[in-house]
């Protein structure tokens, strides 16, 4: 089969539905003639990803684009239509997290318990250097997805955890097999993390050392997708060039794609509207509102489900190891001034939900917060910091649009309860290692889960030691929760153990839910065929102008 719905399978298993300028020269000079200005699509926005490597750890949200264009996955998320009548106008779509179809693989299909899934790769398809993608390189490329921290993470959500799991049967078959029929497993393979990597181009830049070619990787492309690098300058720039000999897909409008970046966002949207760029991204609301009506350029603003604005913070270091200073900032902050005056009350407040109200079984949800001053300093009273104490607040440079302003709130509002915030602004390319080694003590951030289920929320987010787990937290009871929701077939019982994980991260507020946001994306009028995923950025491989 080349394409199943998520729920058709898990009915047919028995599961409920539910570094500076690096140089190429490994990349080979393109061929083909040049690209017509039509042909050719430049992005700006606030930063550009910051490593080559899909199974890396610490790579930035940009960085996730830049995968999905340049690496085959054995499957991918179809998309479905957005309804808004501009987004039909712009022929826009989103991503379908209920159904998947096949991508490096032309047909794949599962045993009727669900435990073991085979892929028949595309006969056709070749790496981006003219060598022909494998059943070895495939599972090579799991075995190392499996192997290295940030991906294997990930995967075991699918119960994908060692590499004896991925079986050549033959040249053009794999085979996964799965310790039980894991509703997880499929859409895993749908992510960056699983990407399929030429195994001997990475091999050859690897040593006893660094077996899996990481340092290597990290600034240098070897995939086989619908785009090659013809230049890649970290954090800076990136150019794509389309891989004519893609076999994945139907070979993508687009020719070249430039990424740069342009920190400011009025300079990013002047460019838009003189034409010298095509799509913008990461525009304030101000900025973004002030397209309506101009010649020439389109705003689409597309509901996020599965994204949320917080404020974290690292549970295990003093002061905020203590529930009762993580519930004072929780009353302290200003939400209504966050997101009326930051967001420009575009999106869904997650704030403000009636105190004592039982917690419902979704995620995100309103938590039972609003501000409250001397709620706030009452509890810090009680924590032992009557009068207040200093800390620091941390932001991502390349979210500064909505990041600084925030920020500047609530140092203000912390001001009240004696807690003095000393700003910090630290570089888009230091923060995911920053969240990863957990040195980031209290911060704001966004994010997105990969998938929509309620568990896979909570495990992501409030369980293990991994950057996702942003608040450091660490909850017996939640895990026994998550783990028997994971398996739970019977709706009602899965909503009472989603109730009762809610519960548990409301009262003991490791991160502060602000707001889910829209996504917002302006382009030039011309452009068509814009597919918002997961990660927020562009998927070149849809896009075509009029």
């Amino acid at each position: 089969m080349t394409s199943l719905t998520r729920r058709r399978f898990l009915i047919g298993t028995g599961l409920a539905a539910g570094a500076g300028l690096t140089g190429l020269a490994s990349v080979p000079a393109c061929a083909a003639p040049t690209p017509q200005r039509r042909e050719i699509v430049r992005v700006l926005a606030e930063g550009v990803g910051n490593s080559l490597d899909p199974h890396g750890d610490g790579v930035s949200r940009e960085s996730l684009g830049l995968f999905t264009n340049v690496y085959d996955r054995l499957v991918s998320f179809d998309r479905k239509p957005l309804e808004s009548a501009n987004a039909r106008k712009l022929d826009a779509w989103r991503y379908d997290y209920d159904r998947l179809k096949g991508e490096l693989a032309e047909s794949f299909e599962s045993t009727r318990d669900g435990r073991s899934l085979t892929f028949h790769l595309r006969r056709d398809a070749t790496f981006h250097d003219g060598r022909p993608v494998t059943a070895d390189d495939v599972k090579w490329s799991l075995d190392r997805a499996v192997s290295l921290p940030a991906s294997k993470r990930q995967l075991a959500t699918g119960s994908l955890i060692e590499p004896a799991q991925f079986v050549v049967v033959d040249r053009n078959t794999l085979r996964i097999d799965l310790p039980r029929a894991d509703r997880y497993a499929l859409p895993n393979l749908a992510l960056t993390f699983a990407s399929v990597l030429n195994a001997s181009e990475v091999k050859s830049h690897a040593d006893a050392a660094d077996p899996w070619g990481t340092n290597w990787l990290r600034n240098h492309p070897a995939g086989g997708g619908a785009y090659r690098l013809a230049a890649w300058q970290s954090q800076q720039q990136v150019t794509y060039e389309r891989f004519d000999r893609w076999q994945s897909g139907t070979l993508p409008f687009v020719r070249r794609a430039i990424v740069q970046t342009v920190p400011s966002a009025s300079n990013r949207l002047a460019a838009l509207l003189r034409g010298d760029a095509d799509i913008v991204l990461q525009l304030p609301p101000r900025e973004f509102a002030s397209l309506q009506g101009q010649a020439g350029v389109a705003a689409l603003s597309i509901p996020v489900t599965n994204t949320f604005r917080f404020v974290a913070f690292n549970t295990r270091v003093a002061p905020f190891d203590s529930v009762k200073v993580r519930q004072a900032i929780a009353y302290a902050l200003p939400y209504e001034s966050l997101f009326d005056g930051v967001n420009h009350g575009k999106g869904s407040p997650l704030f403000g939900a009636a105190a004592g109200a039982a917690p419902s079984a979704a995620w995100p949800q309103r938590y039972p917060y609003a501000t409250n001053v001397e709620r706030a300093r009452a509890l810090l009273k009680e924590a032992g910091h009557a009068d207040g104490f200093q800390t620091t607040l941390s932001y991502n440079a390349t979210d500064a649009a909505i990041a600084e302003p925030a920020a500047l709130l609530i140092q203000d509002a912390l001001k009240a309860i004696g807690v003095q915030v000393v700003l910090d602004k630290t570089s888009g390319a230091q923060w995911g290692a920053l969240q990863t080694d957990k040195r980031l003590g209290f911060f704001i951030d966004s994010s997105s889960a990969w998938f929509n289920d309620p568990d896979y929320y909570y495990r992501i987010f409030f369980e293990g030691d991994w950057r996702w787990n942003f608040g450091s937290f660490n909850n017996p009871a939640l895990v026994r929760l998550t783990d028997t929701a994971r398996w739970e077939s019977d709706t009602r019982r899965y909503d009472q153990l989603m109730r009762d994980a809610a519960k548990i991260v409301t009262e003991q507020v490791p991160l502060i839910p602000l707001w889910q946001p829209a996504f917002d994306i302006a382009t030039r009028d011309d452009l068509r065929g814009f597919t918002y995923y997961i990660h927020g950025q562009v998927d070149f491989r849809t896009l075509s102008r009029v």
